[in-house]
């Protein structure tokens, strides 16, 4: 491609070649914005198809979408930057400048991000809805927490032990505690006596 930009400037008057220096790299970036504008199209599409399947929260979607438009979007960025000449060393030290902050705010904040992602694997693999009743236990043989979830957010799952949300006792336990711990779900007649069978709480 630059072989054939190269001939056609070389052919062209010195007028004409002006303009072609300046237009060409202005269609390529345009070029790159549509481009990043198609795939942002395709991600919504999908992660809208991904939501629908599993029936994925409102939230998470949103934060799906927002990293993706960050990737995508920073990508075309610095392309874009590239192709109007600005140096690659520049946008080489700049990127990696950026991604040094972005693997240490990684890392400090792991536990949250983890609980994101738990939040999402309980989501795809159905492994409880709100109003299946759970327990938590420490090991197999163990009795451990138990009520009915009645919410999952992108940080907490909340179990309501006893009574009902304005007169009872609640638990907010991380999502990634329950990839953590054995999990027991109860189902049908059995969900509502383990209800019954709480012991009272305080």
């Amino acid at each position: 491609m630059n072989k054939l930009i190269q001939s056609l400037h070389d052919r062209l008057p010195a007028w004409a070649a002006e303009w072609v220096d300046t237009l060409v790299p202005l269609i390529e970036v345009a070029l790159i914005v549509i481009g990043a504008w198609l795939v942002m199209r395709i991600a919504r599409h999908v992660i809208r198809r991904l939501t629908s399947t599993y029936g994925l929260p409102v939230k998470v979607t949103t934060l799906f979408l927002r990293t993706v438009g960050v990737l995508v979007y920073g990508g075309a960025l610095l392309w874009a930057l590239g192709r109007l000449g600005v140096s690659g060393a520049i946008l080489w030290t700049a990127f990696t400048g950026f991604a040094t902050v972005g693997a240490v705010a990684f890392f400090a904040a792991w536990s949250v991000l983890s609980n994101l992602f738990c939040a999402l694997l309980i989501y795809v693999t159905r492994s409880f809805r709100i109003g299946d009743v759970v327990e938590l236990l420490d090991t197999g043989d163990k009795p451990g927490v138990k009520g009915q979830v009645v919410d999952i957010n992108l940080v907490y799952t909340t179990l309501l032990e006893s009574g009902d949300s304005q007169n009872g006792t609640s638990l907010q336990l991380p999502n990634s505690l329950f990839f953590q711990r054995p999990v027991r779900r109860w189902h049908g007649r059995a969900a509502s006596e383990a209800i019954l069978s709480a012991p009272p709480q305080g």
